[in-house]
């Protein structure tokens, strides 16, 4: 749509390529608010993801990479 702004998210993009479910991200939602809330903590939905066995440093490399991407094609 013309002057919609999309923000492009790490998760939706992860899961868009394949490398994780909607449930692992919803999980790692979960960790990261429960961390914003009891423990002052603010993770990246990336770093939560790779801690939970979910994603390697090599496919947060590769979804950081497609979302630069698809922000230049904006």
């Amino acid at each position: 749509m013309k002057g919609q702004n999309i923000e492009i998210r790490f998760g939706i993009v992860a899961i868009d390529m394949g490398l994780i479910t909607a449930e692992q991200l919803i999980e790692a939602l979960r960790t990261q608010v429960i961390g914003d809330i009891e423990q002052k903590e603010h993770k990246l939905i990336g770093t939560i993801l790779l801690e939970m066995g979910s994603v390697t440093r090599e496919q947060i490399d590769k979804v950081v990479e497609e979302m630069a991407k698809k922000g230049k094609s904006k």
